[in-house]
């Protein structure tokens, strides 16, 4: 039996009533899922974008330890290694904005905006910062048993014979790649670099002898540092690092303010509300002065960085501006 209507406005009255419903169950729906009174209400995913057991994935395990205890919801690390991170960082992009998933990043989401062409995101307009977490140095290092045993005679010999000295790295576009391009520059020198697929291979040359100089992060190298295979020519961050207390800065030996750090942070998909990220910084200011984040940290090489999001942009976006400008010039193009 059908219900005739004569008014059209009553006819069209069923129709109205399940959009409305429906209307109503999205912006109820909406609204349970980024509710910031409410918030967390379920596990808090932590995208990383390198393999287990590295640097970035020890720092984020430990953060997320203190984190879980203190939010008293569970903190699930994802490995998504690849692509120079890139994987991860669209992984993230495609999250929900709720505050359940987020990523501790490293300099290559600064870096690979230039790096990679076309560019694979924009991270000043598709994601959200959370907070910075530390940063670990970048050493230059060789043999023991080098010629070259200090930055003086390294430039001395670069300057004899420009293009003559080779430096390994991690890869083109890693952070240690894009230091010594800015040492190159800023030295006035020409070395060579190599570029390899990861850090181990490229300590196992330079140790060999196939290649004279090392830039890598500070963890890497100390076990050699330590074994005596390894010598440290300079720290490329601000000050000197407790992993390596005897080693000097650039700015000790004549490049006052020279600084190159790989840097983390915690960043968030866009949209993610305000009063989420809010309470997200204060949860991870308070899990960087926990012991078990500072050791952690400093079993990395690095320290704790307390700063502001608005800290965060803007190191952001200098960095982008800088490693942009230093790519161009430099003509580096990804492995």
């Amino acid at each position: 039996m059908k219900i005739k209507f004569r008014n059209p406005l009553l006819r069209q009255m069923p129709k109205l009533l399940l959009v409305t419903l429906a209307l109503g169950t999205f912006v109820l729906s909406a609204f349970a899922q980024v509710n910031p009174s409410s918030f967390p209400s379920k596990p808090i995913k932590v995208i990383v974008g390198y393999s287990a057991g590295g640097a970035v994935d020890i720092v984020a395990r430990a953060l997320a330890q203190s984190m879980s205890q203190s939010m008293g919801v569970p903190f699930v690390i994802e490995n998504k290694p690849g692509a120079g991170t890139n994987i991860a960082v669209r992984a993230l992009i495609g999250a929900e904005p709720d505050g359940s998933t987020l990523m501790l990043a490293a300099n290559a989401l600064a870096a690979n905006m230039a790096l990679y062409q076309p560019a694979p995101f924009d991270a000043e307009r598709e994601l959200s910062v959370v907070s910075l977490v530390g940063s670990v140095p970048v050493v230059i290092a060789d043999r023991s048993d080098s010629s070259l045993k200090t930055i003086s005679q390294v430039i001395d010999a670069s300057k004899k014979a420009p293009n003559s000295i080779t430096f390994a790295s991690p890869g083109n576009g890693s952070t240690p790649h894009l230091a010594m391009e800015i040492f190159n520059y800023a030295a006035g020198i020409e070395l060579t670099h190599i570029p390899y697929k990861g850090g181990a291979q490229a300590i196992t040359d330079v140790l060999g002898g196939q290649t004279q100089l090392l830039a890598m992060n500070a963890l890497e190298v100390l076990p050699h540092v330590k074994s005596g295979k390894l010598r440290v020519l300079a720290v490329l961050s601000a000050k000197r690092t407790a992993m390596l207390p005897d080693a000097l800065t650039l700015s000790e030996q004549g490049f006052p303010g020279f600084e190159a750090s790989v840097w983390y942070g915690l960043i968030a998909p866009l949209g993610t509300p305000e009063a989420i990220i809010a309470k997200l910084h204060q949860e991870t200011q308070k899990a960087l002065t926990s012991q078990l984040v500072k050791e952690k940290m400093t079993s990395v090489g690095g320290d704790v960085t307390l700063a502001s999001t608005e800290q965060f942009k803007q190191l952001l976006h200098s960095e982008r501006v800088r490693y942009q400008k230093l790519i161009e010039q430099a003509h580096i193009k990804p492995d």
